[in-house]
């Protein structure tokens, strides 16, 4: 069942995201050719006026080709021709729809929430000493952890997650001020559990918030701004070596998360909300990281619009999109590269045991 949910949601998600370039071609003049959903030969196809629709075998992508996309054509309708601004709401769309529909996931997500845990400091255990005179005190409300904000009780223990060591810079909000912890020791202690096993704690416990729909609408949209920053946070550990591609997973990978989550949900309804969250979380990542400046995505494209768009205007000269067309067909092998590696990495991870 989490299987097919899985096919569902990526299908879900890239019929969205299609949908977006498609209707924003479409309300622009645009003449769209083709609007596919997967990759590779064609299980089903029907012509409507202009537009071929089409479902494809491969379950990695999909596609709008518009007209004269990445060639100049003589149409008058193709994408060459459009405005700049044109294009780029075209280019764009395709993220939106998907951070629109993760933020929609958000909110189904947490409708059903009665209570959350707060950051808000709500007592201390005998053991713990980062309550000293000039420490944390109950009441205080942690708002930022080594300059990111915690939006949520999660981000809190995320953010010293990321950043190892014992010494932290933490702002609070205190009495309606905010209050300034530099350098603080946020020490660990070792607590023994009930079966005799151990674990590390600050010794702290924070308070129990009930939920308002107000909050419920407001929970989710920081949650949502929590994807974000997880994405900008993943790219700065890829880019200064923190993490690597073992950290990286592909379909494959995900699926099988998926499973764990389902597997471990104490009721089917929990298990449903862990999958729309996993759905939310997907749509918001591919909502940012499509938008990246990077050959064949949509980001690289909006960067090559940009750049282009300024040098014709300088040199009053039409430059050849058959060039731009070349880089992001090198991209685009160097993206599918990328995930046939990541999906045999995910398989050989799962035979492995």
């Amino acid at each position: 069942m989490t299987i097919l949910f899985a096919i569902l949601l990526f299908s879900v998600l890239i019929f969205v995201h299609e949908l977006g370039h498609f209707v924003a071609a479409k309300l622009s003049g645009v003449q769209v050719n083709e609007f596919a959903i997967f990759m590779g030969p064609a299980l089903w196809k029907k012509q409507v006026g202009e537009t071929l629709y089409t479902i494809r075998l491969l379950p990695l992508g999909g596609y709008c080709a518009m007209e004269g996309e990445d060639v100049d054509t003589d149409s008058p309708r193709s994408f060459q021709k459009a405005a700049w601004w044109k294009r780029l709401l075209i280019l764009v769309a395709g993220s939106a729809m998907n951070l629109l529909i993760g933020i929609l996931l958000m909110v189904i997500v947490y409708l059903p929430a009665q209570q959350v845990v707060d950051p808000v400091i709500a007592s201390f255990e005998d053991y713990a000493t980062v309550d000293d005179g000039a420490g944390l005190q109950v009441g205080d409300r942690i708002v930022e952890v080594d300059g990111e904000k915690i939006y949520v009780y999660s981000d809190f223990s995320m953010i010293l997650g990321l950043n190892p060591g014992e010494y932290h810079d933490l702002v609070v909000e205190r009495n309606g001020e905010k209050v300034t912890l530099q350098n603080f020791r946020m020490e660990k202690h070792e607590v023994s559990n009930e079966d005799g096993t151990t674990k590390q704690l600050f010794g702290m416990n924070f308070s129990l918030k009930e939920l308002t729909l107000a909050d419920r609408l407001d929970y989710a949209r920081v949650q949502s701004l929590n994807v974000v920053r997880l994405v900008r946070l993943s790219l700065k550990m890829l880019l200064t070596g923190q993490a690597g591609l073992s950290e990286m997973s592909g379909p494959v990978g995900i699926v099988q998360q998926m499973t764990v989550v389902a597997e471990n949900s104490s009721s089917r309804l929990t298990a449903l909300l862990n999958m729309l969250y996993f759905g939310a979380f997907i749509a918001i990542n591919l909502a940012v990281m499509n938008l990246l400046p990077i050959p064949a995505l949509d980001g690289g494209r909006v960067v090559g619009l940009l750049l282009t768009t300024a040098a014709e205007t300088i040199t009053k000269k039409k430059i050849d999109p058959k060039y731009e067309g070349y880089l992001h067909g090198a991209g685009m092998i160097f993206l599918l590269g990328l995930m046939a590696v990541l999906m045999f990495k995910d398989i050989f991870v799962i035979i492995r045991g």
